[in-house]
């Protein structure tokens, strides 16, 4: 594989986290923000985001009751399994769980057995120091639960000597075996009263409006909705009073978002057979896909529809024709006070949009190309959010009736195009993003992703767009997922590096998993080159001689010493020395800064030139080199270079032994 990286020079939207069992979009954060100067800002860290995430779903969540013993069995016995009907918020439960147990060393992830790639919950090396697990089995069926229920008692006992924590969501219906029941939780539903009133507090709307009486939101509650149903009612609330519809009051607000639950479907068919012109179709599907936007985008975009769709235009000139205020009255919308046009019934558009795509499939390619030529557009009224919902919105449709690889190839055609465009790999990074936070189909965008990472020809931005759903979408929740993907999409890296940037970024927020990095870079019997130079990077001395939160540094395991040492010797083999010249003088200063580690520091770069004069003079002669530039001063420098030939004559057999052997890892096999 020849091909290059594409540029890191891009820029995008935030991340928004939701409530409930996984109901979140994720609007998309740019680890690699691009200044209008070209200059790049630091890339926040997937532990970062992660914990951001959390942090906004801790912001609206509401405790159940039984949610203090879970606390209590967590805090105790490092595990708990949370047991609730569905749409209680349990998944949100468990995420909060592990958020209020933020700590300096550990991530928090989510485990995924039967993923492609994803390690069995009886893995020794599944968690590392301090991590905050997530095994989330409220949808498993009887068979998947029955089959991890019998791998708990191993994991747990991991979690324990790793000093983690573990939250299990069960299914309902499912059952535990006595040892089991001592690590049980009940919760149920949290007051819907209160859900609902957080959410408006958080959307800043002043308590004294959402006090009043609403006979709309008590009918509504006694329904004893979900969670998510709560959080989608009050965000209705919430559209209704920004908009101003009328009546323009809280009560008013409540009835306008319970109209809205209802499908429109009947409405919609029968708006559409009323307006047979192509024109004003064109209008309706515009006003649909675009909900929100300037009145000046729906008009620009809405001829931009009907160019694509090759249809004839009117012969009336512009002034003879209807304006837009009656053509948009015709299809029962109008643009309000800010000039932003909307359909008078609230989420209408959404029953707009599922019609088009439903009953006119010919139409659903050629909406494709329209929404990615809209999010071209060069106009101020076209901003990053409005094509990111406008891109949500079309991946909805794909996503509601099944159609996800459809949605892949479409991010695949738009991040592969040779184009100067950065609207275009954007939109591919929002489909792909849409499609990864889907509950039904986020595995096999995953797996997907993982093939194309390792297999696809990188043309156009392609790179680019992997790159950032990797770290910014999978990382967080899926490190080690988006670590292997990261790792072949580095491997193939020529001139400059973000995937090996990012990688190395991932790698740094766990001792695990800079552990499994060295494994797989050491796992054959021969390295490739690449690989090589991958190693360099990720053995990183600093963090291997720093334990952090951990019991030992991973300089300290014997595994982790013969992956050192083999990664050393294939460097040697493979690589010029003016490539890995500056990493071993980086190698040498940490040995001089450490008296814990120095001699093991030492004994590791010998071991790896195996006994090979050439490479020891070599070595030395690099030892000399970063003398000058040790931090304490050359005499330090010194010092360490004289111990350095001190253990070289002992592996040439010509003074006292001084250096010990070094295990070499079994290939093929990680901890």
């Amino acid at each position: 594989m020849n091909e290059t990286f594409t540029r890191i020079d891009h820029s995008t939207g935030s991340v928004h986290a939701g409530y409930g069992d996984m109901h979140h979009h994720n609007y998309f954060y740019n680890s690699y923000t691009a200044s209008p100067f070209g200059q790049q800002t630091a890339p926040r860290s997937p532990r970062r985001i992660a914990d951001d995430q959390l942090r906004l779903l801790r912001q609206r969540f509401v405790d159940p009751e039984g949610m203090g013993e879970a606390r209590r069995l967590l805090a105790e016995r490092s595990t708990v399994i949370l047991h609730g009907p569905s749409g209680s918020g349990r998944t949100a439960a468990a995420r909060v769980l592990l958020y209020e147990l933020h700590r300096d060393s550990g991530i928090f992830r989510e485990l995924l057995p039967g993923d492609e790639g994803e390690a069995t919950l009886t893995d020794p090396g599944l968690v590392g120091a301090g991590d905050r697990l997530l095994l989330d089995l409220a949808e498993a069926d009887g068979a998947g639960w029955a089959r991890n229920r019998r791998d708990l008692s191993a994991l747990r006992k991991a979690v324990h000597e790793q000093q983690a924590h573990l939250v299990v969501v069960m299914p309902y219906d499912g059952t535990l075996e006595s040892d089991l029941q001592f690590y049980r939780a009940k919760i149920s539903h949290p007051p819907a009263q209160e859900v609902f009133r957080r959410h408006l507090r958080l959307h800043q709307i002043p308590h004294e409006e959402y006090l009043q009486s609403a006979p709309a939101l008590a009918d509504f509650l006694d329904e004893q909705p979900s969670i998510e149903e709560i959080a989608d009612f009050a965000d209705r609330v919430r559209r209704a009073r920004a908009e101003h519809r009328t009546p323009d009051d809280f009560a008013g607000w409540c009835e306008q978002a319970r109209d809205a639950r209802k499908a429109w479907r009947q409405e919609v068919a029968g708006l559409v057979a009323e307006q047979p012109e192509a024109s004003q179709r064109a209008l309706l599907c515009t006003t649909a896909m675009l909900h929100g936007a300037h009145a000046d985008v729906i008009h620009h975009s809405t001829e931009l529809l009907l160019r694509t769709l090759k249809t004839p235009r009117s012969t009336l000139s512009s002034i003879e024709g209807k304006d837009l205020a009656e053509r948009l009255k015709e299809i029962s919308a109008s643009a309000g006070r800010d000039g932003h046009v909307r359909f008078d019934q609230l989420d209408f558009d959404a029953a707009v949009r599922a019609h088009f795509w439903d009953h006119l499939p010919d139409l659903r390619r050629p909406l494709s190309t329209w929404a990615l030529r809209t999010a071209e557009l060069v106009d101020p009224h076209v901003t990053s959010d409005l094509r990111g919902e406008l891109v949500q919105r079309l991946a909805d449709q794909y996503l509601r009736t099944g159609k996800w690889r459809e949605l892949a190839n479409l991010a695949e055609e738009w991040a592969a195009a040779d184009t100067t465009s950065r609207a275009r790999p954007e939109a591919a990074v929002h489909a792909l993003t849409c499609g990864l936070e889907n509950k039904r189909y986020g595995g096999g965008f995953r797996q997907l992703i993982y093939t194309w990472c390792r297999d696809k020809q990188l043309s156009g931005e392609l790179a680019y767009v992997l790159l950032r759903v990797c770290t910014d979408v999978i990382a967080p929740t899926h490190p080690d997922q988006a670590m292997v993907r990261l790792h072949h999409l580095a491997r193939r890296e020529r001139g400059a590096t973000p995937a090996l940037d990012a990688l190395s970024d991932v790698v740094t927020t766990s001792s695990r998993l800079r552990r499994r990095m060295l494994a797989r870079l050491t796992r054959h019997s021969s390295v490739p080159a690449a690989d090589a130079r991958l190693f360099l990077r990720i053995c990183d001395p600093v963090p291997l001689t720093d334990p952090g939160g951990a019991p030992r540094a991973l300089a300290d395991e014997d595994y982790v010493q013969g992956c050192v040492t083999f990664g050393w010797r294939e460097v040697f083999a493979q690589l010029p020395r003016s490539y890995w010249q500056p990493y071993a003088q980086r190698w040498l200063h940490t040995a001089s800064d450490t008296g814990d580690h120095h001699d093991l520091l030492l004994d590791l770069l010998v071991d790896a030139a195996a006994g090979d004069g050439k490479r020891l003079a070599t070595l030395y002669a690099v030892a000399r080199s970063a003398e000058p530039t040790t931090s304490g001063g050359p005499a330090r420098g010194v010092a360490t270079t004289d111990r350095l030939l001190q253990k070289i004559s002992a592996a040439q057999g010509l003074g006292p032994s001084a250096a010990r052997s070094r295990p070499t890892p079994p290939r093929g096999t990680a901890p």
